[in-house]
């Protein structure tokens, strides 16, 4: 019976550049040693395939490897049946990394095999020997990895700078042999000058300012020259105790072996300084009558505090809130809310809860009449005071909220009983419990490039863009109707043909569309692109299901 013909591939690695200049070097040396045993199995069915596959100066820490890459791709595409290594560490050194190799070839029907270990993958012992020697090949990598970082506590202990990132104001020391930092006077003045502009200051935005005015620059780096200071970079300059002449590993720091250049008086004060602010910032939160009043308490769905922010666009200052963790990096699940819309859903819950509650007598416990009469009284009229954009009444209906919880398709208002008694002058006592909780139904959407808010309750807004092509749409439509041609309105307009065309037809719109885009009604989704990106049916029913009615 014929045997099966494997193809093999024979993979090589090594870790660093050195000697691969060689004629003869270390690829070299295992890919014989692999393609003697295939010759050797020849009678099995093996054959050798005449692609080579070698990571010269390649780590096996990684699977990032590109003729590793380009082997796992021919073995996807059904070219390779067996991988050929010298020894497994030439494939990978991880366990992990292993699983997801192996995972790999099974799927695609391959297996690999180490020349010099006698086993591969193909046999049930083979898996259980390979599994064996990553296990112990793991166990040495962490050990390895433990001493190295004991070395450097160690090393850390006694002062010594344990490389990085060169720090403004040192250099290395000249002799390699010794682990230190010597001063370099010049770049010493930047940071005493820094110091003591805060301390003067006691603010990171003002002391931003004048270091700039001053021209202090940051450390030249790879030929370039310093750049200026952000705050960030002043606040981690001013806490470095590496100035004070420490060195530090994690939350411990010990005497270091290089001279300091701010006196410990001078780091006292600035971190006091330093304290006193962040405490400050820390136990804000925004008052009533500011802009961004939610600040300190709007919370996104996993409980992150969401912080102002705000950007700039044509000369306008558009307001945000954003999840806290957006500030420190990336997250496809943080929020970014318009703060005008967000905080405008949130008074409008608050007043038409309270309204509900006050017309349905459900607000307070008394069962005084008179009493209860007066209380509803003085909410009612405190209530249309806001509507109407009493600036006293406003301020109220804010502070009475305590916090706002955004979750999934919903947001949670609690409400604080002292601001709402004060605001109808009823006692605590007075006030049901269920009136201090808003639960109502949230929603974020599109609309063209902004994002939209729906909340329960809230008043219909016109798409303004939307509305005033419809009526452009109508004048066009009349104009046409006196004899004038698409040509001549393109010429009045100064807008190309095609642009008249594709927005004309919002003039022949269902009657139930149209008033739907004047109150505001209409779905979120249909905006103007909607609307001219694709043909619109003739037929008043179509229309309204192809735009979402």
């Amino acid at each position: 019976m014929r045997k099966v013909k494997i193809r093999c591939a024979i993979y090589t690695r090594k870790s660093s550049d050195e000697g691969l200049e060689q004629e003869f070097n270390s690829l070299d040396a295992q890919y014989e040693a692999c393609e003697a045993y295939v010759t050797s199995q020849k009678h099995e069915g093996w054959a050798l395939l005449s692609k080579r596959y070698d990571d010269g100066g390649v780590s096996g820490g990684t699977l990032n490897r590109p003729a590793l890459s380009a082997l796992l791709a021919d073995i996807d595409a059904g070219l390779v049946d067996r991988i050929i290594v010298y020894k497994i560490d030439r494939l990978t050194r991880a366990l992990s990394d292993f699983a997801k190799i192996v995972d790999h070839l099974d799927g695609a029907g391959a297996s690999f095999v180490s020349v010099t270990q006698s086993f591969n993958t193909a046999t049930s012992m083979g898996r259980l020997t390979l599994n064996m020697l990553l296990s112990f090949a793991q166990f040495e990598r962490e050990v390895t990895a433990e001493r190295i970082r004991d070395k450097i506590a160690a090393s850390k202990k006694k002062g010594l700078w344990m490389g990085g990132t060169i720090p403004l104001g040192y250099d290395p020391h000249p002799d390699k042999t010794i682990r230190g930092l010597i001063v370099v006077p010049k770049e010493a003045k930047t940071i005493k000058a820094l110091f003591q502009l805060y301390e003067q200051m006691g603010c990171l935005r003002k002391t931003e300012i004048e270091a700039q005015t001053q021209g202090l620059q940051s450390k030249p780096r790879n030929g370039c020259s310093g750049k200026t200071f952000s705050r960030g970079a002043i606040h981690k300059l001013l806490t470095n105790r590496l100035y004070l002449g420490q060195i530090t590993h994690k939350d411990k720091f010990y005497p270091g072996q290089h001279k300091a250049i701010v006196d410990q008086n001078l780091w006292d004060r600035v971190q006091q300084k330093l304290q006193a602010a962040s405490g400050k910032r820390r136990g804000h939160v925004q008052h009533a009558d500011s802009p961004a009043w939610l600040k300190g308490r709007l919370f996104d769905d996993t409980g992150d505090r969401m912080t102002p922010s705000h950007t700039k666009k044509n000369g306008r200052i558009l307001r945000y809130y954003i999840s806290n963790r957006l500030i420190r990096g990336k997250d496809p699940a943080a929020l970014r809310l318009p703060a005008l819309q967000i905080e405008q859903s949130v008074e409008e819950l608050i007043i038409c809860h309270l309204e509900g509650l006050s017309y349905s007598h459900k607000m307070f416990r008394s069962v005084d009449i008179h009493e209860t009469a007066n209380w509803q009284a003085r909410i009612t009229q405190g209530l249309n005071a806001a509507r109407e954009g009493n600036l006293i009444a406003i301020s109220r209906v804010r502070r009475a909220m305590q916090q706002a919880n955004i979750g999934k398709g919903v947001i949670t208002i609690l409400l604080d009983c002292i601001v709402l008694a004060e605001f109808c002058t009823a006692r605590q006592d007075d006030i049901r419990t269920a009136a201090l909780t808003i639960s109502a139904p949230f929603q974020l959407k599109r609309r063209g490039v902004e994002t939209k808010i729906l909340c329960a309750d809230r008043l219909p807004e016109p798409d303004a863009t939307l509305l005033a092509m419809l009526i452009k749409a109508h004048l066009w439509a009349d104009s046409i109707r006196h004899g004038n041609s698409i040509a001549d309105i393109s010429r009045t307009e100064e807008k190309s043909e095609s642009y008249i065309r594709t927005r004309l037809p919002l003039a022949f719109l269902s009657p139930r569309i149209q008033s739907a885009i004047v109150h505001g009604s209409q779905p979120t989704e249909m905006t103007l692109k909607r609307i001219t990106s694709k043909p619109i049916p003739l037929n008043w029913q179509g229309q309204e299901v192809h735009l979402g009615f």
